[in-house]
């Protein structure tokens, strides 16, 4: 541990590429922070990077980074506040050149260290000639690296870190190892770390943003950003800037924990195997939760890597309806146009389109509105010009009241997303520092390994007996008990359910089931479902697999990231006895 420092503060102003300036500004003014780190990489992101620099070979990195950088960079300096930030994507070098530009323009000289070492795309022909079944054209493929070499880097005196493919959760871990000198076999504080940095990758979620009881999370317009205040032991507590808006609570930082974790006892990350199913969450004062619990074990030998591809087009047309039947008269209208486009493809030899969706919102029946959501992919960008060429005469043709064109929509390439694993002795990530010196941080422990495809278990039918309830005993919806919140990993949605009390929970462990949640989101899930559970927190999280129409930009639905498949659960009646009051009062 360094002289003198017993505890870090790291406050976490970005979750995503687009994500609010506010973040950075409030934190640099009131998180009293020693570092501020920043996560831009979604899964998808760095294949949107590999097209902007086939079109432009100095970009393929979060440009947002060096605009809010522009703002906060000297302040962060003085302050002594040091920046790790994954905005590096497929071109760490090019996002690094920008901002040496930006700070010479300050005036600035700050130290910054490059992380390379996880573009695998010039081991793609070895991995294809030993068997890896790997799709014929990959615009991008990247491993997860860990946080090894962000530590290596600060050791090394860095001011800000940029990388390029990471896991979310490294840029605070590798600051926490930097600052207490822990260790890669120190288990149980590698996983408290990446717990740390998994509160905060998300930005304001982290600190009330989509909160279930959202009517008491106060003050949207100024959401606080969420920081953490870490110890030597591994404990650290939860909260945000004093004045900031958003909320802090053990209900929010559980929400949090369960985002996107697939099995609770076993999140798989590079430097560590994390068991967060004993964590706990205390109140520590007004805003601020003591986090407590995490362990850890010796980590996988493989990286996972995430690759994208191109598989034909896709576009995707809304409409609204208003009046009388509007969801009826919406749904009509996808069909016609559906029906249309398919005679003008066989006229023009284009063929039939390779799926298509449907999803009408709003008002289903009676009067009202209603939004059409028509999505559709084909081989050929030819017969989505023609699709979306046909969208604006259904306001002229058909179903009265419908307005709301939007414009015509655009066609795109249908980027789809590709896992496997790669042994980590096959990788050797790199840092380069600012004098020039290169430097190779150890790799991460771990028995040799194969590279293999990332397997996903095939469809399975689900029974439910539905039991009667006892007499007296009434249904009502799941969110009187429980709160919830959803994500994605790729086509599998992860939903989290925490008891609002734990004195509910042997009942929400009775009809809660797998079999039941598949039941009432068999519209939407087409694959097993996995339930695990978190006495720690009194929570479920539910793994469904084939949930999300393929994932990310493969997917025509509405809602391809899972967002709403919480809100839909939560919708689900549950039996309760007849002096049950409700919990959200």
């Amino acid at each position: 541990m360094r002289a003198g420092r017993n505890h870090v503060r790291i406050g976490g102003a970005a979750g995503f590429w687009g994500d609010s300036a506010l973040g950075p500004r409030q934190l640099i003014e009131g998180g009293d922070l020693d570092y501020l780190v920043f996560d831009y990489l979604a899964e998808l992101t760095m294949s949107l990077l590999a097209a902007a620099r086939r079109k432009q070979p100095e970009l393929g990195y979060a440009t947002d980074f060096i605009d809010v950088m522009r703002d906060v960079l000297g302040e962060a300096l003085a302050r002594s506040v040091r920046v790790v930030a994954n905005a590096g994507g497929i071109n760490p070098q090019g996002c690094a050149a920008a901002l040496r530009a930006l700070a010479a323009q300050q005036g600035l000289a700050p130290r910054i260290a490059v992380v390379e070492g996880d573009d695998v795309s010039a081991l793609l022909p070895e991995l294809r000639a030993e068997g890896v079944a790997l799709p014929a054209t990959i615009l991008s493929a990247n491993a997860y690296l860990g946080a090894l070499p962000i530590k290596a880097a600060l050791d090394a005196g860095a001011d800000v870190v940029i990388t390029g493919r990471c896991v979310d959760s490294a840029v605070t871990l590798g600051a926490l190892m930097h600052e207490f000198g822990w260790g890669g076999s120190d288990y149980d504080l590698l996983a408290a770390g990446s717990l740390a940095g998994h509160l905060i990758e998300c930005g304001c979620q982290g600190s009330g943003g989509l909160f279930t009881d959202w009517e008491d999370v106060p003050d949207w317009a100024n959401s606080g950003y969420p920081v953490v205040e870490c110890r030597a032991d591994g404990s650290f507590v939860l909260g945000k800037p004093e004045g900031s808006g958003g909320l802090v609570t053990p209900a929010v930082a559980a929400e949090q924990l369960l985002y996107e974790i697939g099995d609770p006892a076993r999140y798989l990350l590079p430097d560590v195997v994390c068991d967060f199913s004993a964590v706990t969450l205390q109140a520590d004062g007004p805003q601020r939760v003591l986090v407590q619990g995490a362990r850890g074990h010796a980590p996988t030998p493989t990286y996972k890597v995430s690759a994208t591809y191109a598989d034909g087009f896709r576009s995707a047309a809304q409409l609204t309806v208003v009046g009388h039947e509007a969801g009826r008269k919406a749904r009509r209208s996808a069909e016609a146009i559906l029906a249309r486009t398919r005679a003008m493809f066989t006229r023009a030899g284009l063929g039939d389109y390779s799926a298509t969706h449907i999803d009408i919102l709003g008002a289903a029946e009676g009067f009202g509105q209603a939004v059409m959501w028509l999505a559709v992919a084909h081989p050929q960008r030819a017969a989505l010009e023609i699709f979306a060429r046909e969208i604006a005469p259904a306001g002229t043709s058909w179903a009265p009241g419908t307005t709301g064109f939007g414009g015509r929509p655009t066609v795109s390439p249908a980027i789809k997303q590709f896992s496997f694993l790669l042994d980590k002795t096959r990788l050797q990530p790199t840092v380069q520092l600012p004098d020039g010196e290169q430097l190779r941080p150890p790799i991460p422990p771990g028995a040799t390994a194969t590279a293999q495809p990332v397997s996903h278990p095939g469809v399975r039918p689900h029974s439910v007996t539905r039991a009667q309830p006892p007499d007296g005993w009434r249904r009502v919806p799941l969110i009187e008990l429980a709160r919830a919140r959803s994500g994605d990993k790729g086509d599998t949605s992860n939903i989290g359910v925490i008891a609002r009390h734990p004195e509910d929970l042997a009942l929400l462990r009775e009809q809660l089931t797998p079999e039941a949640v598949a039941a009432h989101l068999a519209d939407k899930v087409l694959g097993p479902v996995t339930r695990y559970e978190l006495p720690g927190i009194h929570a479920f999280n539910f793994v469904c697999e084939q949930a999300l129409g393929g994932g990310g930009m493969a997917s025509l639905r509405h809602d391809p990231l899972g967002k709403g498949m919480a809100q839909w659960l939560l919708a689900m009646p549950v039996a309760v006895p007849p002096d049950f009051n409700s919990r959200r009062t």
